[in-house]
């Protein structure tokens, strides 16, 4: 008797012991690619779901559904508002000499297999794009591709665009496994695309409200100023604020703040400090410690704002030249720009922030101010970096305002925000204000 069989038993049939245990070799296989599959889908739905950006969101769908059958080439096309074309397309695996050969092409016109998607938005696997009847060709340059598989990507119920993957690299067909996962990931990829969008949204409505808080300069003539709003990164409202008006006496006074947290309280409460700023510099001819001593005892009374740190100058005619009056609750110093000199900081007692103890006296400071001359305000977002310490973002933005001292106000604002001293995570307030150019009193 041949050993590889078993003889029978109760009636049953002879089996070879060889081939059994190669059935159970294939199937424990199959597991194992199954499992292997299944976790490489779970990263891909991890990978999609953890990116906010929508750019982001839609690069991390085209890479990670290539990783996941092994594709050559990847895009997705995004529909435009009536749905019958792309909006717009992004392709991955092309290298950059396929990339230069396609310049200029523009993207695809929803023509051929990919129009075939837009309109027959169900999965669609080819094994030979130049045999399938509705296949329009490639333009000039564009790289051989064989096989495809393409499928809808939908947002809450709606085609949002349509992702397509092209050439396995073991140069096999797409296979119905290939579509059921990437068909997994599509849907995964439309709760990451609508979690986006409604992100960009709530991030958009945030800084037009926080804009709309914030003032618009006046005509502060004989000097100039400029301003500039910059929102933390992420869905954040802030609590950082700038002002400046002309005051009785000649004078112009200019004010920077921080009320600290970034929700709507800290904007309610950045809005509400701010008026009732305004409010206390035309009714009190005093000096801004003065003025800053009744606004903490006014918040102290009659609100509960969060802590909130100021800087209030008083740029006054001193005979034919200027000089600054300031005093601080808890804020960095403002800066001294002058052309031709290295710029400065105004230091002085800093003072605690409003919020804290109203019956501490608070200091004036004055400094006399050339023609010409830049007074620079800022909030810590311009300078802040979690992984350097203040002091050194102080020293970098000493330096660029030396760098650009006679860039104009606008400009140099536009300057400071672009160098990105700080990490982003908090929102940026900034406000320079220059002396006239002569003795224009």
């Amino acid at each position: 008797m041949d050993a590889r069989y078993v003889p029978r038993a109760l009636g049953g049939q002879p089996f070879d012991l060889d081939i059994a245990l190669d059935r159970i070799a294939d199937r424990a296989r199959a597991l194992a690619e199954t499992e292997e599959r299944l976790r490489g889908l779970l990263d891909a739905v991890l990978a999609v779901s953890g990116e906010k950006e929508l750019p982001g969101v839609l690069r991390r769908i085209v890479s990670s559904a290539m990783a996941l059958v092994d594709a050559r080439y990847g895009a997705i096309g995004i529909l435009d508002d009536r749905r019958e074309g792309l909006q717009d397309f992004i392709t991955l695996g092309l290298t950059k000499q396929e990339k230069r050969r396609l310049a200029g092409i523009g993207k695809p016109q929803g023509r051929g297999l990919l129009g075939h998607v837009i309109r027959h938005p169900e999965p669609l696997r080819v094994d030979d794009i130049g045999a399938h009847p509705e296949s329009a060709g490639f333009p000039p340059g564009h790289p051989p591709m064989r096989t495809l598989l393409g499928t809808a990507i939908r947002v809450q119920g709606e085609v949002y665009g349509d992702l397509y993957l092209a050439d396995r690299r073991d140069g096999r067909p797409f296979d119905a496994d290939d579509q059921a996962v990437v068909l997994a990931l599509a849907g995964a990829a439309g709760v990451a695309i609508e979690k986006a969008r409604l992100l960009t949204q709530i991030r958009a409505g945030a800084e037009r409200f926080q804009r709309l808080l914030l003032p618009t300069l006046p005509d502060l003539a004989p000097f100039t100023a400029a301003a500039h709003y910059r929102p933390a990164e992420g869905a954040k409202l802030g609590g950082d604020w700038y002002d400046a008006v002309l005051v009785p006496g000649g004078a112009c006074a200019v004010v920077i703040g921080d009320v600290v947290g970034h929700d709507l309280k800290a904007a309610a409460s950045m809005a509400q400090i701010r008026n009732m700023l305004r409010a206390l510099l035309y009714a009190c001819h005093t000096p801004p410690s003065t003025v800053l001593t009744q606004l903490d005892r006014t918040l102290e009374a009659i609100t509960d704002n969060p802590v909130t740190t100021v800087c209030l100058a008083l740029v006054e005619p001193a005979g034919r030249a200027w000089e600054a009056h300031w005093s601080t609750a808890g804020h960095l110093p403002p800066a001294l720009v002058i052309p031709g000199e290295e710029a400065r900081y105004l230091h002085g007692e800093p003072g605690l922030p409003l919020g804290v103890d109203t019956g501490r006296p608070r200091r004036d400071h004055r400094c006399s101010l050339p023609a010409n001359a830049s007074l620079v305000f800022y909030t810590d977002g311009l300078v802040e970096h979690r992984y350097r310490p203040l002091d050194e973002g102080l020293t970098a933005l000493a330096r660029i305002l030396t760098e650009h001292a006679d860039l104009p106000p606008k400009r140099l604002c536009k300057t400071l925000v672009g160098s990105q001293l700080g990490d982003g995570h908090d929102d940026i307030a900034l406000l320079v204000l220059r002396t006239p150019p002569g003795h224009d009193l």
